[in-house]
């Protein structure tokens, strides 16, 4: 026996997306769906808003490396009118 690890607190079987796609999705309640496929985990289905959340997540943190990437190196002085 193979344990999955499962990564959402809602789940559907594939046959159940294929029946009600939409009805399968809002199940999660705004954030990501496992679907199952002979009870192992296929894929997630996640809701636009909380896709974005995650990207703007993985671009925050990636801005952040660059930051800190960048901390201590001396500062250069420009205006306004050089920029």
């Amino acid at each position: 026996m193979s344990v999955h690890e499962i990564l959402a607190d809602s789940s559907v079987s594939v046959t159940e997306l294929k029946k009600n796609p939409m009805a399968a999705i809002d199940a999660g309640n705004g954030f990501p769906v496992v679907v199952l496929n002979h009870n192992k985990p296929a894929f997630y289905c996640v809701p636009a808003s909380a896709y974005e959340a995650l990207m703007d997540k993985l671009e925050d943190q990636e801005l952040n490396e660059i930051a800190d990437s960048r901390a201590g190196q001396k500062a250069i002085r420009v205006t306004l009118d050089e920029l």
